[in-house]
């Protein structure tokens, strides 16, 4: 169960760092009004879908998310 923990902590902090980096990278581009409002809202809607699937997993709600290469 500690495993489990920890892991879901590492996954957590991979997924805010990200968000983290492409909120920053958005930021600092010279976007136009409303296509940097919506890379912003595509961004923290597309972390927290990962968060609320990473938190389903970790309850057992959902099977693992499946693997993209064989």
């Amino acid at each position: 169960m500690i495993t489990s923990l920890i892991y879901l902590v590492i996954w957590l902090i991979v997924i805010g760092l990200i968000c983290w980096v492409l909120m920053y990278a958005v930021q600092n581009l010279p976007l136009p009004a409303p296509f940097g409002q919506v890379a912003r809202v595509v961004i923290i809607v597309i972390g927290c879908l990962c968060v609320v699937l990473l938190l389903l997993q970790f309850m057992g709600a959902v099977g693992p998310m499946p693997r993209l290469a064989p």
